[in-house]
């Protein structure tokens, strides 16, 4: 009975193993070796019961939670080298013995909070080699007491979750080389106390904050775990910020400088500590003087150079400092942005730029212009509610609240886009700082402002909607008479007035002009082509008969300014050879054919004359003297 029964034993452990696979049971505990199979999927058929799992090279592309379901003994599990681009919520969920997990050479782009939810013994986490760009906050939370080796070298991480990475007191290795990190947040090792090695090689780092883990060299006897630390391939700016790590004496790899300068490209630790210095703040330029009108939004500038780059902060006129708020908010370049001007912004602010060798101020005075109130001054507190253009302009338009020494304000000229605004000089007695003019359109009721010398009347108003409605007010400014007041304004007087409309009279006159312009254009061309042509054949005429007869030079006194033309040179004669008769040539010695010239070159030149505005005038006599101005302008 014993060989049956051996032959049933294996026979089903035969069936439980995938049949691309390789199944091997040592030690009570069975291995399913799947790698280099051309598997597209994780077979279905894995024994439940398999503690170590391979699945490496192959073409997996999704992983999911069937995938390892109530395989709660499985310990080890090798994925590398795959095409995986998704792990699916929980995929990993009954992984509860799980302490390996090898998920490198992928096509990881992004982990998820639930990606990696369930092994919560884990101890070995590989993710190198993949393109991770993004990693969720709480990606690592059911590891975080027992993972002891995390990588993460060879992606795309900008940022990692550093909270987490933290907060996991038996990390022993951390890998982040060859990533995009530019920044380490202030204190992110600082509970790390059983981390022996830390490899941050060609990252972005340009400087470093101090932190409590890099004092722990190679050669501290009393530290437990000594720190090895990889930081080269780095733009390190050799500054005052990396002093403290200069003064640590590290014996680790070949760091050198990027910047400044003087520093790019020398050894860092041979970099003597009198040359990590920084320059103070210097504030190169800054609003100094900004006057808006109430309501408006107000943008105060600040720009400051030093090493490093200084951190910029506003103080208000209360000596509070500006933060970001509904009405506020204060850019990292030294911008301030005030949205929505009221005349308690009004005063002195103080721009500060702070770097690690000083810091520098610069004053920014803003001034807010009141807007006129319409004679309604009984606003709660004393101060006038907001403007109301329209009401103005019926006011003014009624009759009411405007006095009779008070110019009128008229609008003149008006065209379907434009219109000119006239007033008069005032009363001297009234010191005027500048006009304001208001107007908005029944198209948009959006209030425009125009501000006017105070020795200007007239002002050209540009852009107008054609075919609207216009209401239209002219202010006075006048200065304020102390520090603490606010500017004076004066309403001197209203109008309305409307565009004309749109025609399309114009659109008509520019096609109209455009066509003739191309008509006289296309005409010319044709003309001095045919002239080309006919040109042509006088001149192949006069060439086939200079062997024959002399040339009549009788047409171009014109090139000799009158004088008596010049005497050809004889040519020896010689005998021409015989040729046949020719029934008419253009030679200009055949009469025949020199009178056909002429009768053509007139009829090309009475046509010239019509194409740029008539026929020839009353100086043409007949055919002929057509043919004789031809010949003229040709020689």
């Amino acid at each position: 009975m014993a060989p049956p029964l051996l032959l049933l034993l294996l026979a089903s452990g035969a069936a439980a193993c995938p049949l691309p696979c390789v199944c091997q049971n040592l030690s009570e505990s069975l291995s399913t070796l799947c790698a280099h199979r051309g598997l597209l999927f994780v077979p279905p058929n894995v024994d439940r019961r398999t503690v170590e799992l391979r699945l490496a090279d192959n073409f997996i592309q999704a992983l999911g939670p069937p995938d390892f379901r109530n395989m709660t003994g499985l310990v080890d599990l090798t994925l590398s080298r795959n095409a995986i681009t998704r792990i699916g919520a929980r995929a990993f969920g009954d992984l509860e013995s799980l302490r390996s997990l090898h998920l490198d050479g992928n096509r990881l782009v992004e982990l998820g909070t639930g990606s990696l939810r369930g092994p919560v013994n884990l101890q070995h986490l590989i993710l190198s080699g993949n393109q991770l760009g993004r990693i969720a906050p709480g990606a690592f939370d059911d590891f975080l007491e027992s993972l002891e080796d995390l990588d993460l070298s060879y992606n795309n991480l900008r940022q990692v979750p550093w909270a987490g990475i933290g907060a996991m007191p038996a990390l022993h290795t951390l890998n982040l080389d060859h990533n995009l990190i530019d920044a380490l947040p202030p204190g992110a090792f600082a509970q790390l106390g059983q981390l022996s090695r830390l490899d941050l090689t060609s990252n972005r780092l340009a400087t470093l904050a101090p932190d409590p883990l890099f004092s722990r060299g190679r050669e501290a006897e009393a530290s437990p775990a000594p720190l090895v630390l990889s930081f080269s391939g780095n733009p390190l700016h050799c500054n005052c910020e990396l002093l403290w790590l200069r003064r640590l004496a590290r014996p680790d790899d070949l760091e050198t400088c990027a910047s400044p300068p003087g520093l790019a490209g020398r050894y860092f630790w041979a970099v003597p500590e009198g040359e990590f210095s920084c320059e103070p703040p210097l504030i190169a330029r800054h609003t100094q003087r900004l006057w808006v009108l109430e309501g408006q939004r107000a943008t105060l500038r600040c720009r400051a150079l030093g090493d490093p780059a200084p951190t910029m902060h506003w103080v208000g006129p209360d000596d509070r400092l500006v933060g970001n708020s509904s009405r506020a908010r204060a850019f990292p370049n030294g911008t301030l942005e005030i949205g929505v001007t009221g005349a308690g912004d009004a005063g002195g602010y103080t721009c500060i730029a702070t770097n690690p060798a000083g810091e520098a101020t610069a004053r920014v005075e803003l001034r807010v212009l009141a807007l006129p109130h319409g004679g309604n001054t009984s606003a709660e507190g004393g101060r006038p509610g907001p403007s109301d253009i329209a009401a103005s302009a019926r006011t003014a338009a009624e009759g009411e609240g405007t006095l009779e020494s008070e110019p009128a304000v008229q609008v003149t000229e008006v065209t379907a886009t434009s219109g000119l605004v006239s007033w008069g000089p005032g009363r001297p007695a009234d010191p005027v700082w500048m006009f304001q003019i208001q107007y908005n359109s029944s198209e948009d009721e959006t209030l425009i402002y125009r501000i006017v010398p105070a020795s200007s009347h007239h002002f050209l108003l540009k852009h107008l909607v054609p075919g609207a409605d216009y209401d239209l007010c002219l202010l006075a400014l006048s200065p304020a008479a102390g520090p603490s007041d606010l500017t004076a304004t004066r309403l001197l007087g209203c109008a309305h007035f409307s565009t004309l409309p749109a025609s399309p009279l114009c659109h008509a006159l520019q096609a109209h002009v455009l066509g003739g312009t191309l008509t006289v254009a296309v005409g010319g061309v044709l003309v001095a082509a045919l002239l080309v042509f006919t040109v042509a054949l006088l001149v192949r005429g006069r060439g086939a008969g200079n062997g024959r007869l002399p040339l009549k030079l009788s047409h171009v006194q014109s090139q000799t300014n009158g004088g008596p033309s010049p005497t050809p040179k004889a040519h020896p004669p010689r005998s021409p050879p015989p040729r046949p008769q020719r029934s008419c040539s253009l030679d200009l010695g055949d009469a025949g054919c020199y009178g056909y010239a002429r009768r053509l070159g007139g009829a090309w030149a009475r046509r010239s004359h019509s194409v740029h505005g008539g026929l020839l005038g009353a100086g043409c006599r007949g055919v002929g003297g057509s043919a004789e101005r031809l010949e003229e302008s040709v020689v």
